[in-house]
This record gives C-alpha cells, sequence and structure tokens, in this order.
C-alpha cells in the first residue's frame, strides 16, 4: 500500500526503468528476456504521454481491478531500454468496468505490438493480490538470473525446503528479507494457463518464486525497486551457493542457531530454520 502523496507517472516510468536496468546490471534479463509491470489503483492520468487508445480483451476477467491502471513491457523489450526510452518499450492498460477489456494507452515511438507475453501470470497476480489485501499498489517483475535458474536444473534444489535450507544460510540479509523464504514451481510452458496457476498459488505464500529451469517472479505492493531488491537478495543467496558446489563444498554458511538468533534480533518469523 502506498500513501499519498501519490508517485506521479513520470516518477513511476523512472522507477520501473531503474529497475529494468539493475536487473541487467546482475545479468537477469539477456536480450528481451524478462518483463516488468506495476498495477497503480489511484487516479492516473496517462494521455499526455501515451496519447494512441485501442481496446483490447485481456486475457482473463479481473472485475476486482476495475478503474486500475497496470503499466507494463511490451512483448520483446529490453528492460535495460526502459529507463532511456519509457514511452517507447511500456504501455498504459485501463481496467474497464466489469474487468473484460481494457483501454491500452500507447505513444507514437512505441516499438511493441503486444504487451509481454507472460502478461497473463502479471495480469493473475495483481488480481489476487489485490482481492486479497486490497493494496493500490502492486508491482511484479519477472527475470532470469543466471544462478538461481542454474540451480533449479539440479534435482535437489527443486525441492522448496532443500532450496531454502541452503540459500538462506549464506548472508544475515536474506532471511531478514525473504522471511517466507523463496518459492518453487516445478518447469511449466512459459505463458501456459498451468505455470499461472502455480505462480497464483506461491506468490500467495512468498515475495519471491523460482521457475524451475526458467527464471523468478518477484513481486511489492510498495515499490517495483523492492520487488527488484528481492531477486537480488535470492539471486545473492544462489551465487554463493554455486560458488560452494564448484568449491567442493568446503563452506557451511550460517548455522541454524545463527541464523535463528538472527531472526529473533530483527523480530522475523520464518519456518525453516
Amino acid at each position: 500500500m502506498i500513501e499519498k502523496p501519490y508517485p506521479s507517472l513520470e516518477n513511476l516510468l523512472a522507477l520501473i526503468g531503474d529497475a529494468g536496468q539493475r536487473m541487467s546490471e546482475i545479468d537477469a534479463c539477456e536480450g528481451a528476456a524478462g518483463n516488468i509491470s506495476v498495477c497503480v489503483r489511484w487516479e492516473l492520468d496517462v494521455r499526455p504521454l501515451f496519447p494512441l487508445e485501442e481496446k483490447i480483451t485481456l486475457p482473463q476477467q479481473v472485475p476486482e481491478l476495475a478503474g486500475a491502471t497496470i503499466i507494463v513491457s511490451g512483448s520483446g523489450r529490453r528492460l535495460r531500454e526502459i529507463a532511456d526510452q519509457p514511452t517507447a518499450n511500456l504501455a498504459c492498460l485501463v481496467v474497464d468496468q466489469g474487468g473484460a477489456t481494457a483501454a491500452q494507452f500507447t505513444a507514437p515511438q512505441r516499438s511493441f505490438k503486444p504487451v509481454t507475453s507472460e502478461f497473463n501470470s502479471h495480469l493473475a497476480v495483481h488480481s489476487d493480490r489485490v482481492l486479497a489485501t486490497a493494496t493500490n499498489f502492486h508491482a511484479i517483475i519477472h527475470a532470469q538470473p543466471p544462478y538461481l535458474t542454474f540451480l533449479s536444473h539440479i534435482p535437489r534444489y527443486r525441492d522448496e525446503h532443500y532450496l531454502n535450507t541452503h540459500l538462506l544460510r549464506w548472508q544475515p540479509e536474506a532471511v531478514i528479507n525473504l522471511p517466507e523464504g523463496i518459492g518453487f514451481a516445478p518447469f511449466k510452458l512459459p505463458g501456459s494457463a498451468d505455470l499461472l496457476a502455480m505462480n497464483v498459488t506461491k506468490l500467495r505464500s512468498h515475495r519471491i518464486v523460482v521457475w524451475a529451469k526458467h527464471g523468478v517472479m518477484a513481486c511489492s505492493n510498495t515499490s517495483v525497486q523492492r520487488a527488484a531488491d528481492r531477486i537480488e537478495y535470492a539471486e545473492a543467496s544462489a551465487r554463493y551457493e554455486y560458488l560452494n558446489v564448484s568449491a567442493g563444498e568446503i563452506a557451511e554458511g550460517l548455522g541454524a542457531e545463527e541464523i535463528r538468533a538472527i531472526c529473533a534480533a530483527f523480530h522475523v518469523k520464518q519456518d525453516y530454520f
């Protein structure tokens, strides 16, 4: 939830651009991989920057998002380019009453046709989280951080408990910022209804979920930067784990008692240690 004064459209575009650049800096969005969206439920006039309007049918009916504005990256666009050319790489969708259609606003310099192919998952998660929490803001980032993605190709890391006990042990910040741990979803076809359903379920109990052999999705109801931070914390932990495996697993990481002490000191509730 965001309190007044609400961020302006220009501010939101700048923050989305910053998050996209950060994903590129950590090698989490090679080429056109990765996508970003934010759902805003306060009045936002997008026409000055996105004057072209067309009617579209949404992937699913979302009546709870009626009147909301969803700013989303275009299909085939590079997240690193959003900061320099936000109006060329983003669309703004204002959801109609009933939630079956939306007015899609774009700019004359638009450099894509449809929005991201993962928009069905973005829309479903926004809808689910708004319905559950009544938040007026929700941000989502899908990216493909290499260490997290690589570990998901190793069978033992496809067990959610094993994944968390081995990744959250490398630095105190991990369990503090990801107290629910990292969710895990078995491989599903990208853009499929199966991936959508699994993703919605996992993001009800986690702030970030690994899509096996594909990437991650992270969310936040306070800022798009917070969603990016969660990917960074999880990816840093995965890199420590990768380094340890590569070195013959000679490091022990934080022990369970040490992690419990950290959680007690910072009032963090967790279930893995």
